[in-house]
């Protein structure tokens, strides 16, 4: 009976490592000998904060766990291992590996990021990329660019052309201004030659019948 309960919460922790490993993007197995209690405590808090955390198995049920996974990570499983679990798929081992720098005795052994194997040194090259938070802060920021730009660049283009609109405006108005003027300037001119042509021919009537009686009297 003893041997059966012993057996049946043995393979609870194998199930759960399963599981884990299963629904989280990110689990890395590290070295915490040297750690002390203070240490492990803040290590846990910081990874809580970046939304993962750590548990410590041992090597055995993790190895049976990782083998009915078809994982194989049997060479990094020698020594005591804690089990880093997270949901994004970089946080964890940024928080790793930035505790690591000021706390030696934390070392990376493997990680498995979406279901891929990544030993020590692909694990040290994912801890130099940018945050899930920070990628899509920079991606946020890079969409709200574009319609800035475009906005700015239509507001710009619509000023433009509003100041070009103006300017056609202005010549339109200065030449209908001169046609109209040439025009007014020609009829006054024709109004002034037919007055002039008109009294002209007044003149003429006048003289003729001047003339006219003149040669009557003369004739008497």
């Amino acid at each position: 009976m003893a041997n059966a309960t012993v057996l049946a919460k043995k393979q609870e922790i194998i199930d759960e490592v399963k599981a884990r490993v299963n629904e989280a993007t990110t689990v890395v197995l590290f070295d915490y000998r040297g750690l002390t209690d203070n240490e492990s405590k803040e290590l846990r808090v910081k990874l809580r904060e970046a939304g993962a955390d750590y548990k410590v198995y041992k090597n055995t049920l993790m190895a049976r766990a990782f083998d009915d996974l078809k994982i194989d990570v049997k060479d990094s499983l020698e020594g005591p291992s804690a089990f880093a679990y997270g949901n994004d798929a970089i946080a964890p081992i940024k928080v790793l590996s930035d505790f690591a720098k000021t706390h030696p005795a934390l070392v990376l052994k493997v990680g498995i990021v979406d279901g891929e194997v990544s030993d020590k040194d692909t694990l040290v090259k994912l801890s130099k990329l940018p945050s899930k938070e920070t990628l899509l802060t920079q991606l946020a920021g890079a969409l709200i660019a574009i319609p800035r730009d475009l906005v700015i660049s239509l507001d710009l283009y619509s000023k433009q052309k509003e100041d070009g609109t103006e300017v056609v405006a202005k010549e339109e108005k200065v030449e209908e201004t001169t046609e109209e003027a040439v025009e007014e300037k020609v009829e006054e001119t024709t109004e002034t030659v037919e007055e002039v042509a008109a009294e002209e021919a007044t003149t003429e009537e006048s003289t003729e019948e001047t003339t006219e009686e003149t040669a009557n009297e003369t004739a008497e």
